[in-house]
């Protein structure tokens, strides 16, 4: 609420997929996943919470999950990375917030691999 002005509701659902998709991380390392914009602020902010976050880390994945930004340089329009996420989290028993999930960039960057469904529309 505080670091993206966010109201309660809006701040509680995005920790919600933060915690969903930190999980779904932990427990699927193969996969190539990144968060959705919107839930990305929840990771960062989780993440600048080190003493709660290091915690979950530890119970969650027995080691610290450390965060890697994307950098400018890189492809960060990836199609399948969020489409991937979503069924990771899917599969890990979560429920998917579309609303923070179906963010433009999702759907825009599924274009590029000729698909005309959104990763989170399933």
């Amino acid at each position: 609420m505080r670091d993206h002005r966010l109201d309660r509701e809006l701040a509680e659902r995005t920790f919600g997929q933060t915690v969903a998709y930190l999980v779904a991380s932990a427990e699927r390392p193969d996969v190539a996943m990144g968060p959705a914009r919107r839930v990305d602020f929840g990771v960062h902010s989780f993440v600048l919470d080190t003493i709660n976050y290091t915690d979950f880390c530890l119970m969650v994945a027995g080691r610290y999950v450390h965060h890697v930004p994307h950098l400018p340089e890189q492809n960060t329009s990836e199609p399948y990375v969020l489409r991937d996420t979503v069924e990771a989290i899917k599969a890990a028993g979560f429920a998917i917030d579309h609303e923070l999930w179906n963010a433009t960039e999702s759907d825009c960057s599924q274009c590029h691999a000729g698909c005309s469904d959104s990763p989170v529309g399933k």
